[in-house]
């Protein structure tokens, strides 16, 4: 008989952590989410936790934390991080991919096929660099409704056929390393409006539509020997009416399991997301979770809290002991998988593989194959007369990846004498733009918790403003091409637009690239104001 201790070293296994991928306290950028390290030790030591997920740091630095937090652990660890465009779009230094939509923009698939197989592979050399043998992608979710405000641009496509391809590719190229891949959000976020760490979305489709579209890339993830899948909190009435997919047996273990025959590990999305707190307590809702077919429990609200309730459940029998052998079984051969020996630190020979010419080259042939241009190019800079505004929009002025004082799309226009206003597309209902020729920079794509992906109708009106009284000089757009579609129903063809799916530097070097003519006046310098 299993005894209290054991059962609790048992259910430990069975879940993840957040943790900080810095090596200090004092670096904590999530307190909410990010335990300091003596909360951490004790739980990675004494709660026998059996996974973390990471975010943010360096890769050298990131490298020391894994070592650091496995030394930790009564038992290895599966250490997780949500890459998904490469890993530098989460540790900066290492190789940031574009979105996986840019690769269906591509006109030549069997390229495209063969660039998602790089993007594996590299993603998957460099994660195992970092000590993350877990990859909390791909998303194999088909982003059909433009309206999509978290998924937009991290799928790879409109169509199941095309995420199928496309996302079997990609994981074939991580296959090249031991490692973990996880499709998710099962049984597929791509049609939805509402964003599930805010609020539960409803998939109100047939059972016939769900098989044709959402599930069958999640078939050809299976069929390419994926590791784990990503439930998705969503609410599905044509399988269950009552419960969200993380906590519904008909649809973890009627369709994942028995209908798509997955036999691999089943891991739910953060469990502190808006779509699944409002089902439960916290602690009940890591029974019902595990209950449903659930392997691993991903960031619970209340960690001791759901031990305790997880305990409390088996004993009195309202979750069968034999549901946490078979997920501790499944979570051991994952483990198994991705064994490896201890290493030695990361040397600075070691860090070339974060600065590999070919990476830089995939990246450099995504985004140029995927970059759209229309109207007269490239801007003369002679024709233009001062004063001039570069007009930058974001979805958070205060966490802009790629966004620094050094960033192309704030330099460049710099040196070419333009005056710097970065803000959110929310503070421009209430701003009136100075008699400037403008150049208009939006950054808006699909992200967890923003809530929208698209152009608030102040801005809409603020843009149509511009135009109409002469002012707008060029638009480039980085992220949505729900947005470059928008714009492109009623600007005039001849001014000048450009978009790419990319928002990191080398996708901004290469708008700017193609904006202007070579600059061969010296640098001038304006201040940056951010309303």
């Amino acid at each position: 008989m299993t005894t209290e201790a054991e059962l609790r070293a048992q259910i430990g296994q069975l879940i993840i952590v957040r943790a900080s991928g810095h090596l200090f306290d004092r670096q904590i950028r999530y307190p909410a989410w990010e335990a300091p390290a003596a909360t951490l030790q004790r739980w990675l030591s004494e709660d026998n936790i059996g996974g973390v997920i990471l975010l943010g740091g360096s890769p050298a630095e990131v490298a020391l934390r894994t070592r650091q937090l496995q030394s930790w652990a009564a038992t290895p660890l599966l250490v997780a991080a949500d890459i998904e465009e490469g890993v530098g779009h989460r540790f900066p230094g290492a190789t940031w991919f574009p979105p996986p939509l840019a690769l269906s923009a591509l006109g030549d698939r069997a390229a495209a096929r063969d660039l998602a197989i790089t993007m594996g592979a590299t993603t998957a050399r460099e994660a195992l660099a970092m000590g993350i043998n877990w990859l909390l992608g791909p998303v194999v979710d088909v982003n059909n409704n433009p309206d999509n405000p978290v998924i937009n641009v991290r799928a790879f496509g409109e169509t199941a056929a095309t995420v199928s391809d496309l996302a079997t590719a990609f994981i074939q190229g991580c296959q090249r390393q031991p490692i973990l891949t996880t499709a998710k959000h099962f049984p597929g976020h791509g049609d939805t409006a509402t964003d599930s760490h805010l609020e539960l979305p409803v998939l109100p489709h047939a059972d016939a539509r769900l098989a044709a579209v959402e599930l069958e890339p999640f078939r050809a993830a299976i069929a390419a020997g994926v590791d784990t899948v990503m439930s998705a909190h969503l609410l599905i009435p044509a399988w269950d009416a009552d419960q969200p997919a993380t906590l519904s047996s008909a649809i973890l273990t009627g369709q994942l399991r028995d209908r798509l025959g997955f036999q691999g590990l089943i891991v739910t999305d953060a469990l502190l997301m808006g779509g699944i707190t409002q089902c439960g307590s916290p602690g009940e809702v890591c029974v019902r979770a595990l209950a449903a077919g659930a392997d691993m429990l991903l960031m619970p609200v209340d960690l001791p809290g759901a031990i305790a309730a997880i305990v409390a459940a088996v004993q009195s029998g309202q979750l069968p002991e034999a549901r946490i052998q078979s997920a501790l079984a499944r979570v051991k051969a994952a483990k198994a998988k991705v064994a490896r020996q201890p290493e030695a630190a990361l040397t600075a020979a070691d860090l070339a593989t974060f600065d590999d010419p070919s990476s830089n080259a995939t990246v450099a042939a995504i985004l140029q194959a995927s970059q759209r241009q229309h109207g007269r190019l490239p801007l003369s800079l002679p024709t233009l007369q001062p004063p001039r505004l570069n007009l930058v929009a974001v979805g958070n002025r205060f966490n802009c990846p790629g966004l620094d004082i050094a960033a192309p799309a704030l330099a460049v226009p710099r040196r070419h004498g333009f005056e710097t206003h970065l803000c959110e597309q929310a503070q421009l209902d209430c701003w009136q733009p100075p008699a400037s020729q403008v150049l208009l920079q939006i950054f808006m794509r699909g992200d967890p918790f923003r809530g929208s992906a698209s152009l608030s109708p102040a801005a809409q009106d603020l843009f149509k403003r511009l135009l109409t009284e002469g002012q707008l000089l060029a638009i480039a757009t980085y992220g949505s091409p729900y947005i470059d579609h928008w714009f492109g129903n009623w600007l005039p063809s001849a001014l000048p637009r450009l978009f790419t799916y990319g928002q990191m530097p080398a996708a901004q070097a290469a708008i700017m690239a193609a904006l202007w003519e070579p600059l061969s006046t010296p640098d001038v310098t304006s201040a940056a104001t951010f309303i």
